[in-house]
Protein backbone atom coordinates (compact mmCIF):
# COMPACT_ATOMS: atom_id res chain seq x y z
CA UNK A 1 0.00 0.00 0.00
CA UNK A 2 1.32 3.45 -0.86
CA UNK A 3 2.16 5.87 1.69
CA UNK A 4 -0.66 8.88 1.54
CA UNK A 5 0.38 12.47 1.67
CA UNK A 6 -1.19 15.44 0.69
CA UNK A 7 1.22 16.97 -1.30
CA UNK A 8 4.46 15.10 -2.94
CA UNK A 9 6.90 16.93 -4.68
CA UNK A 10 9.24 15.90 -7.27
CA UNK A 11 12.65 16.87 -7.22
CA UNK A 12 14.48 18.33 -4.08
CA UNK A 13 16.09 20.71 -5.85
CA UNK A 14 16.33 24.79 -6.20
CA UNK A 15 12.66 24.80 -6.41
CA UNK A 16 11.73 21.78 -4.41
CA UNK A 17 13.41 22.76 -1.39
CA UNK A 18 11.14 25.93 -1.34
CA UNK A 19 7.57 24.09 -1.84
CA UNK A 20 8.76 21.80 0.77
CA UNK A 21 9.27 24.64 3.03
CA UNK A 22 6.54 26.86 2.28
CA UNK A 23 4.14 23.75 1.72
CA UNK A 24 5.28 21.81 5.20
CA UNK A 25 4.09 25.61 7.46
CA UNK A 26 0.62 24.32 7.57
CA UNK A 27 1.84 21.60 10.41
CA UNK A 28 -2.25 19.03 8.61
CA UNK A 29 -0.50 18.83 5.12
CA UNK A 30 1.81 16.34 4.82
CA UNK A 31 4.17 16.65 2.17
CA UNK A 32 7.08 14.42 0.52
CA UNK A 33 10.12 15.81 -0.91
CA UNK A 34 11.50 13.01 -3.43
CA UNK A 35 15.42 13.78 -4.60
CA UNK A 36 16.70 11.42 -7.28
CA UNK A 37 20.23 12.13 -5.51
CA UNK A 38 21.68 12.30 -2.79
CA UNK A 39 22.73 14.72 0.79
CA UNK A 40 24.56 17.60 0.67
CA UNK A 41 26.32 16.68 3.62
CA UNK A 42 30.43 17.29 2.16
CA UNK A 43 31.93 20.60 3.21
CA UNK A 44 32.73 21.48 -0.13
CA UNK A 45 28.81 21.98 -0.20
CA UNK A 46 29.36 24.59 2.14
CA UNK A 47 32.50 26.30 0.95
CA UNK A 48 31.69 28.67 -1.61
CA UNK A 49 34.79 27.87 -4.01
CA UNK A 50 33.90 24.10 -3.18
CA UNK A 51 31.47 24.41 -6.51
CA UNK A 52 34.74 24.16 -8.54
CA UNK A 53 35.15 20.68 -7.61
CA UNK A 54 31.69 19.49 -6.80
CA UNK A 55 31.02 20.80 -10.48
CA UNK A 56 32.95 18.14 -11.73
CA UNK A 57 31.79 15.25 -9.15
CA UNK A 58 29.90 12.29 -11.22
CA UNK A 59 28.23 11.69 -7.92
CA UNK A 60 26.17 15.56 -8.11
CA UNK A 61 25.94 15.28 -11.38
CA UNK A 62 22.95 14.10 -13.77
CA UNK A 63 25.58 13.78 -16.33
CA UNK A 64 23.30 15.08 -19.46
CA UNK A 65 24.90 15.38 -22.83
CA UNK A 66 23.31 17.33 -25.89
CA UNK A 67 23.13 16.04 -29.46
CA UNK A 68 25.92 16.50 -31.69
CA UNK A 69 24.82 19.52 -34.25
CA UNK A 70 26.50 20.66 -37.11
CA UNK A 71 26.11 23.99 -36.27
CA UNK A 72 28.56 23.76 -33.27
CA UNK A 73 30.98 21.96 -35.57
CA UNK A 74 29.83 18.68 -34.85
CA UNK A 75 30.37 18.74 -30.93
CA UNK A 76 28.08 17.46 -28.73
CA UNK A 77 28.28 19.47 -25.32
CA UNK A 78 27.83 18.54 -21.64
CA UNK A 79 24.99 19.36 -20.03
CA UNK A 80 25.95 19.79 -16.02
CA UNK A 81 22.25 19.42 -13.99
CA UNK A 82 22.58 19.12 -9.88
CA UNK A 83 21.67 16.06 -8.53
CA UNK A 84 21.50 16.40 -5.15
CA UNK A 85 19.20 17.91 -2.48
CA UNK A 86 19.44 21.97 -3.71
CA UNK A 87 19.97 20.62 -7.05
CA UNK A 88 22.29 23.79 -8.95
CA UNK A 89 21.89 26.07 -6.22
CA UNK A 90 23.94 23.13 -4.39
CA UNK A 91 26.46 23.12 -7.34
CA UNK A 92 25.95 26.33 -9.24
CA UNK A 93 28.38 29.29 -9.22
CA UNK A 94 26.05 31.21 -6.87
CA UNK A 95 25.42 34.51 -8.70
CA UNK A 96 22.72 36.20 -7.88
CA UNK A 97 20.50 38.25 -10.45
CA UNK A 98 17.16 38.91 -11.16
CA UNK A 99 17.40 40.29 -14.64
CA UNK A 100 15.31 43.31 -16.31
CA UNK A 101 12.02 43.82 -15.57
CA UNK A 102 11.21 44.32 -18.74
CA UNK A 103 11.92 39.94 -18.89
CA UNK A 104 8.71 39.78 -16.83
CA UNK A 105 6.34 42.16 -17.99
CA UNK A 106 7.37 39.85 -21.14
CA UNK A 107 6.13 37.45 -19.68
CA UNK A 108 2.47 38.47 -18.76
CA UNK A 109 2.69 39.64 -22.42
CA UNK A 110 3.12 36.07 -23.44
CA UNK A 111 0.03 35.10 -21.69
CA UNK A 112 0.80 34.25 -18.08
CA UNK A 113 -1.28 36.49 -16.33
CA UNK A 114 0.09 37.25 -12.95
CA UNK A 115 3.82 37.25 -13.58
CA UNK A 116 4.83 40.91 -14.44
CA UNK A 117 7.37 42.58 -12.29
CA UNK A 118 5.20 44.43 -10.49
CA UNK A 119 3.67 40.31 -9.87
CA UNK A 120 6.84 39.19 -9.06
CA UNK A 121 9.05 41.65 -7.20
CA UNK A 122 7.37 41.38 -4.08
CA UNK A 123 8.79 37.21 -3.68
CA UNK A 124 11.89 38.55 -4.91
CA UNK A 125 12.07 40.11 -1.63
CA UNK A 126 10.20 37.87 0.81
CA UNK A 127 12.90 34.75 -0.15
CA UNK A 128 16.11 37.08 0.59
CA UNK A 129 18.23 38.54 3.45
CA UNK A 130 19.94 41.08 1.19
CA UNK A 131 23.34 42.16 2.52
CA UNK A 132 22.12 45.86 1.42
CA UNK A 133 19.17 45.70 3.58
CA UNK A 134 15.16 46.32 3.58
CA UNK A 135 14.11 48.46 0.39
CA UNK A 136 11.72 48.92 -2.15
CA UNK A 137 13.62 45.79 -4.19
CA UNK A 138 15.45 44.15 -1.35
CA UNK A 139 14.28 42.17 1.57
CA UNK A 140 16.28 41.52 4.71
CA UNK A 141 14.37 38.41 6.40
CA UNK A 142 13.77 35.41 3.93
CA UNK A 143 15.50 32.62 3.86
CA UNK A 144 18.29 33.26 1.08
CA UNK A 145 21.06 35.32 1.96
CA UNK A 146 22.69 37.30 -0.35
CA UNK A 147 25.98 38.87 -0.35
CA UNK A 148 28.52 40.45 -2.81
CA UNK A 149 31.66 39.33 -3.39
CA UNK A 150 34.60 41.14 -1.83
CA UNK A 151 37.03 42.58 -3.99
CA UNK A 152 40.35 41.81 -2.84
CA UNK A 153 41.92 39.25 -5.35
CA UNK A 154 39.59 39.81 -8.01
CA UNK A 155 41.07 42.45 -10.28
CA UNK A 156 37.29 45.13 -9.62
CA UNK A 157 39.05 48.24 -9.56
CA UNK A 158 40.95 48.31 -12.71
CA UNK A 159 37.94 46.38 -14.83
CA UNK A 160 35.92 49.07 -13.44
CA UNK A 161 37.63 52.12 -14.48
CA UNK A 162 38.37 50.34 -18.42
CA UNK A 163 34.36 49.34 -18.24
CA UNK A 164 34.10 53.16 -17.77
CA UNK A 165 36.46 54.59 -20.16
CA UNK A 166 34.49 52.36 -22.69
CA UNK A 167 32.15 54.39 -22.18
CA UNK A 168 29.64 51.89 -20.33
CA UNK A 169 27.40 52.95 -17.32
CA UNK A 170 27.72 51.10 -13.61
CA UNK A 171 24.83 50.43 -11.80
CA UNK A 172 24.79 50.59 -7.65
CA UNK A 173 22.18 47.61 -7.65
CA UNK A 174 21.80 45.39 -11.17
CA UNK A 175 18.57 44.11 -9.15
CA UNK A 176 17.22 47.41 -8.45
CA UNK A 177 16.55 50.41 -10.26
CA UNK A 178 18.61 50.51 -12.72
CA UNK A 179 19.15 46.95 -14.04
CA UNK A 180 22.04 47.96 -17.11
CA UNK A 181 25.49 48.55 -16.25
CA UNK A 182 28.73 47.26 -14.24
CA UNK A 183 28.64 46.14 -10.76
CA UNK A 184 30.03 43.81 -8.30
CA UNK A 185 28.80 40.92 -8.22
CA UNK A 186 25.94 39.17 -5.48
CA UNK A 187 26.04 36.08 -4.83
CA UNK A 188 23.85 33.13 -2.55
CA UNK A 189 26.53 33.11 0.37
CA UNK A 190 25.57 33.95 3.66
CA UNK A 191 27.80 36.42 6.04
CA UNK A 192 29.44 33.61 7.75
CA UNK A 193 31.23 32.63 4.28
CA UNK A 194 28.77 29.22 3.66
CA UNK A 195 26.84 28.69 0.47
CA UNK A 196 23.60 29.58 0.93
CA UNK A 197 21.65 26.50 -1.36
CA UNK A 198 18.06 26.15 -1.40
CA UNK A 199 19.01 22.59 0.68
CA UNK A 200 20.61 24.90 3.04
CA UNK A 201 18.34 27.95 3.27
CA UNK A 202 14.90 26.21 3.10
CA UNK A 203 15.08 22.70 3.51
CA UNK A 204 17.28 21.75 7.09
CA UNK A 205 15.42 24.43 9.13
CA UNK A 206 12.72 22.57 8.55
CA UNK A 207 13.52 19.07 8.38
CA UNK A 208 12.65 18.28 11.94
CA UNK A 209 8.56 19.13 11.34
CA UNK A 210 6.48 16.01 11.53
CA UNK A 211 4.77 16.54 8.68
CA UNK A 212 7.36 16.66 6.16
CA UNK A 213 9.18 13.44 5.14
CA UNK A 214 12.36 14.00 2.58
CA UNK A 215 13.49 10.67 0.62
CA UNK A 216 16.90 10.92 -0.95
CA UNK A 217 18.01 8.57 -3.92
CA UNK A 218 14.44 8.24 -4.92
CA UNK A 219 14.15 8.68 -8.76
CA UNK A 220 10.11 9.24 -9.89
CA UNK A 221 9.64 6.85 -12.80
CA UNK A 222 5.40 8.26 -13.47
CA UNK A 223 2.89 10.16 -12.15
CA UNK A 224 -0.10 8.13 -11.42
CA UNK A 225 -3.44 9.40 -13.41
CA UNK A 226 -6.74 8.07 -12.51
CA UNK A 227 -9.96 9.75 -14.25
CA UNK A 228 -7.98 12.72 -15.58
CA UNK A 229 -6.69 13.26 -11.79
CA UNK A 230 -2.72 13.01 -11.24
CA UNK A 231 -3.17 10.73 -7.62
CA UNK A 232 0.49 10.13 -6.82
CA UNK A 233 3.86 8.73 -8.23
CA UNK A 234 5.76 5.24 -8.83
CA UNK A 235 9.42 5.70 -7.62
CA UNK A 236 12.46 3.82 -7.81
CA UNK A 237 14.60 3.58 -4.30
CA UNK A 238 17.24 1.27 -3.18
CA UNK A 239 16.00 -0.57 -6.86
CA UNK A 240 12.46 -1.34 -5.46
CA UNK A 241 9.55 0.03 -7.15
CA UNK A 242 7.44 2.01 -4.69
CA UNK A 243 4.39 4.54 -4.70
CA UNK A 244 3.36 7.56 -2.66
CA UNK A 245 -0.25 8.79 -3.16
CA UNK A 246 -1.50 12.40 -2.85
CA UNK A 247 -4.72 13.50 -2.28
CA UNK A 248 -3.85 17.38 -3.32
CA UNK A 249 -1.56 17.50 -5.61
CA UNK A 250 1.73 15.95 -7.56
CA UNK A 251 4.34 18.96 -8.04
CA UNK A 252 7.12 18.16 -10.74
CA UNK A 253 10.03 20.28 -9.72
CA UNK A 254 12.64 18.83 -12.20
CA UNK A 255 13.56 21.06 -14.12
CA UNK A 256 13.31 21.75 -17.62
CA UNK A 257 15.16 18.19 -18.79
CA UNK A 258 13.41 16.28 -15.99
CA UNK A 259 10.03 17.63 -15.81
CA UNK A 260 9.08 17.51 -19.21
CA UNK A 261 11.19 13.67 -19.48
CA UNK A 262 8.58 12.66 -16.48
CA UNK A 263 5.58 14.47 -18.43
CA UNK A 264 6.17 12.25 -21.29
CA UNK A 265 6.74 8.99 -19.25
CA UNK A 266 3.02 9.78 -17.64
CA UNK A 267 1.68 9.99 -21.04
CA UNK A 268 1.31 13.45 -21.38
CA UNK A 269 2.92 14.80 -24.19
CA UNK A 270 2.97 15.08 -28.04
CA UNK A 271 0.42 11.94 -28.72
CA UNK A 272 2.98 11.31 -32.00
CA UNK A 273 6.09 10.83 -29.88
CA UNK A 274 4.76 8.96 -27.37
CA UNK A 275 3.06 6.41 -29.51
CA UNK A 276 6.43 6.28 -31.29
CA UNK A 277 7.76 4.61 -27.63
CA UNK A 278 4.59 2.32 -27.07
CA UNK A 279 3.32 5.14 -24.05
CA UNK A 280 -0.39 5.20 -23.77
CA UNK A 281 -1.41 9.05 -24.35
CA UNK A 282 -3.12 10.25 -21.37
CA UNK A 283 -3.22 14.11 -22.63
CA UNK A 284 -2.00 14.94 -25.98
CA UNK A 285 0.37 17.85 -24.94
CA UNK A 286 2.19 18.84 -28.10
CA UNK A 287 4.15 21.59 -25.99
CA UNK A 288 5.87 19.20 -23.48
CA UNK A 289 9.52 18.71 -24.20
CA UNK A 290 9.85 21.76 -26.84
CA UNK A 291 10.13 26.04 -26.47
CA UNK A 292 13.80 25.20 -24.92
CA UNK A 293 15.53 28.01 -24.41
CA UNK A 294 19.48 28.31 -23.21
CA UNK A 295 21.88 31.17 -22.61
CA UNK A 296 24.91 30.64 -25.05
CA UNK A 297 28.18 31.57 -24.36
CA UNK A 298 31.50 32.10 -25.14
CA UNK A 299 34.59 32.29 -23.15
CA UNK A 300 37.48 35.28 -24.46
CA UNK A 301 40.65 35.44 -22.65
CA UNK A 302 43.83 38.14 -22.18
CA UNK A 303 47.38 37.27 -21.35
CA UNK A 304 48.54 39.33 -17.67
CA UNK A 305 51.50 40.77 -18.06
CA UNK A 306 51.94 40.11 -14.32
CA UNK A 307 51.25 37.44 -11.83
CA UNK A 308 48.31 39.75 -10.53
CA UNK A 309 45.38 36.85 -10.95
CA UNK A 310 43.53 34.59 -8.69
CA UNK A 311 45.95 32.11 -9.71
CA UNK A 312 48.09 32.89 -7.09
CA UNK A 313 45.70 31.94 -4.16
CA UNK A 314 45.30 28.27 -6.05
CA UNK A 315 49.62 27.35 -5.23
CA UNK A 316 48.84 24.72 -3.10
CA UNK A 317 50.12 25.89 0.57
CA UNK A 318 48.38 29.15 -0.13
CA UNK A 319 44.93 27.00 -1.02
CA UNK A 320 45.31 25.25 2.10
CA UNK A 321 45.69 27.84 4.48
CA UNK A 322 42.51 29.67 2.63
CA UNK A 323 40.72 26.62 3.42
CA UNK A 324 41.68 26.87 7.19
CA UNK A 325 40.81 30.46 7.09
CA UNK A 326 37.37 30.06 5.68
CA UNK A 327 36.36 27.04 8.50
CA UNK A 328 37.49 28.96 11.49
CA UNK A 329 36.07 32.32 10.43
CA UNK A 330 34.42 32.57 7.06
CA UNK A 331 36.39 34.34 5.35
CA UNK A 332 39.35 34.82 3.02
CA UNK A 333 39.98 33.68 -0.62
CA UNK A 334 37.38 30.76 -0.65
CA UNK A 335 35.10 32.31 0.90
CA UNK A 336 32.73 33.52 -2.22
CA UNK A 337 32.98 33.60 -5.70
CA UNK A 338 35.95 34.66 -7.90
CA UNK A 339 33.95 37.11 -10.10
CA UNK A 340 35.72 40.51 -10.67
CA UNK A 341 32.42 41.57 -11.78
CA UNK A 342 29.33 41.88 -14.12
CA UNK A 343 28.31 44.24 -17.03
CA UNK A 344 24.84 43.84 -18.59
CA UNK A 345 25.19 45.85 -21.74
CA UNK A 346 23.23 46.21 -24.97
CA UNK A 347 24.62 46.12 -28.45
CA UNK A 348 22.51 47.90 -30.38
CA UNK A 349 21.27 51.74 -28.87
CA UNK A 350 17.70 50.96 -30.23
CA UNK A 351 17.35 47.81 -27.49
CA UNK A 352 14.91 48.21 -24.44
CA UNK A 353 17.38 45.96 -22.41
CA UNK A 354 20.51 44.38 -22.18
CA UNK A 355 21.39 41.84 -24.71
CA UNK A 356 25.12 40.74 -23.05
CA UNK A 357 25.92 40.00 -20.08
CA UNK A 358 29.79 39.94 -19.61
CA UNK A 359 31.02 38.51 -16.66
CA UNK A 360 34.74 38.92 -15.58
CA UNK A 361 36.65 36.31 -14.21
CA UNK A 362 40.36 37.01 -12.61
CA UNK A 363 41.73 33.78 -13.42
CA UNK A 364 42.38 31.02 -16.56
CA UNK A 365 39.32 28.94 -17.17
CA UNK A 366 41.69 26.11 -16.77
CA UNK A 367 43.42 26.66 -14.03
CA UNK A 368 44.63 23.98 -11.42
CA UNK A 369 46.33 23.95 -8.16
CA UNK A 370 49.94 23.97 -8.38
CA UNK A 371 53.00 23.37 -5.89
CA UNK A 372 55.70 26.42 -5.75
CA UNK A 373 58.10 23.84 -7.17
CA UNK A 374 56.12 22.70 -10.04
CA UNK A 375 55.19 23.77 -13.38
CA UNK A 376 53.90 27.08 -13.41
CA UNK A 377 50.81 28.31 -15.27
CA UNK A 378 50.45 31.68 -17.20
CA UNK A 379 48.32 34.39 -15.74
CA UNK A 380 44.96 34.70 -17.87
CA UNK A 381 42.18 37.12 -17.23
CA UNK A 382 38.78 35.87 -18.35
CA UNK A 383 35.51 37.21 -19.64
CA UNK A 384 32.72 35.33 -20.51
CA UNK A 385 30.19 37.09 -23.39
CA UNK A 386 26.74 35.59 -22.59
CA UNK A 387 23.56 36.02 -25.02
CA UNK A 388 20.65 37.20 -22.93
CA UNK A 389 17.96 36.39 -25.42
CA UNK A 390 18.75 34.38 -27.68
CA UNK A 391 16.05 33.46 -30.58
CA UNK A 392 16.97 29.82 -31.12
CA UNK A 393 15.10 27.21 -29.19
CA UNK A 394 15.59 23.44 -28.55
CA UNK A 395 13.24 20.53 -27.60
CA UNK A 396 13.96 17.77 -25.51
CA UNK A 397 12.45 14.29 -26.23
CA UNK A 398 12.92 10.68 -25.07
CA UNK A 399 14.72 7.85 -26.04
CA UNK A 400 12.54 5.54 -25.26
CA UNK A 401 10.05 4.37 -22.63
CA UNK A 402 13.01 3.34 -20.38
CA UNK A 403 12.67 6.09 -17.30
CA UNK A 404 15.89 5.36 -16.36
CA UNK A 405 17.11 6.19 -20.02
CA UNK A 406 18.79 9.83 -20.48
CA UNK A 407 16.49 12.05 -22.14
CA UNK A 408 17.27 13.28 -25.61
CA UNK A 409 18.57 16.84 -25.15
CA UNK A 410 18.63 18.98 -28.81
CA UNK A 411 19.39 22.61 -27.43
CA UNK A 412 19.45 23.96 -31.72
CA UNK A 413 21.80 26.87 -30.68
CA UNK A 414 23.25 29.62 -33.50
CA UNK A 415 20.26 28.55 -35.53
CA UNK A 416 19.58 32.30 -36.43
CA UNK A 417 22.08 35.11 -37.42
CA UNK A 418 20.79 37.47 -34.81
CA UNK A 419 22.31 34.94 -31.97
CA UNK A 420 25.75 35.13 -33.91
CA UNK A 421 25.48 38.84 -34.28
CA UNK A 422 24.80 39.11 -30.57
CA UNK A 423 27.45 37.03 -29.61
CA UNK A 424 29.51 39.24 -32.10
CA UNK A 425 28.60 42.69 -30.30
CA UNK A 426 29.54 41.19 -27.28
CA UNK A 427 32.88 40.61 -28.27
CA UNK A 428 33.26 44.29 -29.64
CA UNK A 429 32.38 45.06 -26.44
CA UNK A 430 34.90 43.45 -24.69
CA UNK A 431 37.58 44.48 -27.03
CA UNK A 432 36.77 48.27 -26.30
CA UNK A 433 36.76 47.60 -23.00
CA UNK A 434 40.48 45.99 -22.77
CA UNK A 435 41.56 48.67 -25.14
CA UNK A 436 41.30 51.08 -22.57
CA UNK A 437 43.74 51.57 -19.79
CA UNK A 438 44.01 50.06 -17.38
CA UNK A 439 43.37 46.97 -18.42
CA UNK A 440 45.26 47.41 -21.84
CA UNK A 441 48.63 48.06 -19.83
CA UNK A 442 48.01 44.95 -17.79
CA UNK A 443 47.63 42.63 -20.51
CA UNK A 444 50.20 41.82 -23.31
CA UNK A 445 47.70 40.21 -25.93
CA UNK A 446 44.36 38.48 -26.65
CA UNK A 447 44.91 34.74 -26.41
CA UNK A 448 41.02 34.15 -27.84
CA UNK A 449 40.08 34.75 -29.77
CA UNK A 450 42.67 36.06 -30.92
CA UNK A 451 42.58 39.68 -33.23
CA UNK A 452 42.81 37.72 -36.91
CA UNK A 453 40.01 35.30 -35.90
CA UNK A 454 37.14 34.67 -38.11
CA UNK A 455 34.50 35.52 -35.47
CA UNK A 456 31.90 33.41 -36.49
CA UNK A 457 33.88 30.21 -37.00
CA UNK A 458 35.29 30.88 -33.37
CA UNK A 459 31.68 31.31 -32.01
CA UNK A 460 30.62 27.70 -33.62
CA UNK A 461 33.35 26.40 -32.85
CA UNK A 462 33.81 27.43 -29.10
CA UNK A 463 30.55 27.88 -27.49
CA UNK A 464 29.43 26.81 -24.30
CA UNK A 465 26.25 27.02 -22.63
CA UNK A 466 25.75 28.63 -19.00
CA UNK A 467 23.57 25.71 -17.89
CA UNK A 468 19.65 28.15 -17.64
CA UNK A 469 17.75 25.57 -19.44
CA UNK A 470 14.30 27.02 -19.77
CA UNK A 471 10.82 26.89 -21.42
CA UNK A 472 10.29 22.75 -21.94
CA UNK A 473 6.57 23.17 -20.16
CA UNK A 474 6.23 27.09 -20.43
CA UNK A 475 3.04 28.77 -19.04
CA UNK A 476 0.83 30.66 -21.38
CA UNK A 477 -2.96 30.83 -22.95
CA UNK A 478 -1.44 29.22 -26.64
CA UNK A 479 -2.65 25.76 -27.21
CA UNK A 480 1.39 24.86 -26.91
CA UNK A 481 1.53 26.51 -23.71
CA UNK A 482 1.98 23.03 -21.06
CA UNK A 483 0.72 24.97 -17.88
CA UNK A 484 -1.52 27.28 -17.08
CA UNK A 485 -0.62 30.79 -15.26
CA UNK A 486 -1.22 28.77 -12.00
CA UNK A 487 1.39 26.39 -13.21
CA UNK A 488 -1.53 23.66 -13.40
CA UNK A 489 -0.75 21.42 -16.08
CA UNK A 490 -3.36 21.30 -18.87
CA UNK A 491 -5.60 18.46 -18.88
CA UNK A 492 -4.83 16.52 -16.10
CA UNK A 493 -6.12 17.83 -12.23
CA UNK A 494 -3.76 17.93 -8.93
CA UNK A 495 -0.53 18.14 -11.09
CA UNK A 496 1.27 21.47 -11.59
CA UNK A 497 5.01 22.43 -12.52
CA UNK A 498 7.30 24.48 -10.46
CA UNK A 499 10.71 25.05 -11.43
CA UNK A 500 12.52 26.58 -14.77
CA UNK A 501 10.97 24.79 -17.20
CA UNK A 502 7.61 27.09 -17.06
CA UNK A 503 9.36 30.10 -17.78
CA UNK A 504 7.71 31.86 -21.39
CA UNK A 505 10.65 33.08 -22.42
CA UNK A 506 14.52 33.03 -20.03
CA UNK A 507 15.13 35.71 -18.39
CA UNK A 508 18.02 38.00 -19.13
CA UNK A 509 20.81 36.72 -16.40
CA UNK A 510 21.61 33.77 -14.28
CA UNK A 511 18.02 32.30 -13.53
CA UNK A 512 18.67 30.27 -10.25
CA UNK A 513 16.61 33.34 -8.30
CA UNK A 514 14.45 33.81 -10.88
CA UNK A 515 13.17 29.83 -10.12
CA UNK A 516 13.71 30.52 -6.66
CA UNK A 517 11.14 33.57 -6.25
CA UNK A 518 8.52 31.19 -8.82
CA UNK A 519 8.48 28.38 -6.58
CA UNK A 520 7.84 31.15 -3.47
CA UNK A 521 4.65 32.70 -5.57
CA UNK A 522 3.69 28.98 -6.34
CA UNK A 523 3.35 28.48 -2.68
CA UNK A 524 0.53 30.96 -2.45
CA UNK A 525 -1.20 29.78 -5.38
CA UNK A 526 -0.44 25.55 -4.07
CA UNK A 527 -2.13 26.65 -0.99
CA UNK A 528 -4.80 28.70 -2.10
CA UNK A 529 -3.64 32.25 -0.68
CA UNK A 530 -3.49 35.79 -1.91
CA UNK A 531 -0.28 36.47 -3.48
CA UNK A 532 1.50 39.22 -2.51
CA UNK A 533 0.96 41.89 -5.08
CA UNK A 534 -2.99 41.50 -4.39
CA UNK A 535 -2.65 42.33 -1.30
CA UNK A 536 -0.69 45.56 -1.67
Amino acid sequence: MPHAYDYVIVGGGSAGCVLANRLSEDPACRVLLLEAGGQDKSWLFRMPLGFMMNAANPAYDWGYASEPDAKLGGRSLPVPRGRVLGGCSSVNGMIYMRGHSGDYDEWRQLGAAGWSYADVLPYFRRMETSWRGANAHHGDSGPLAVTQVPGEHLLTDPIRQSVRAAGFAESDDLSGAVQEGFSPCEVTVDARGNRSSTAAAYLRPVLSRANLTVLTGAQVTRVEIADGRATGVTYRRDGVEQGATAHREVILSGGAYNSPQLLMLSGIGPADHLTEHGIPVRVDAPGVGRDLAEHPLVYMSFDAREPTTFLRALRSDRAALSVVRWALTGKGAFASQITSGVLMLRTRPELERPDIQLVFLPVRLDAKMWHPFGPRQSHVISVMVMQLHPESRGSVTLRSADPLEKPRIDLNLLSTQRDFADIRGGIDAVRRIFDQAPLRDMVSGERAPGRDADLDDFIRHNLKITQHPAGTCRMGEDPRAVVDSELRVRGVTGLRVVDASVMPSVPGANINAAVIMIAERASDLIRGRATISALA
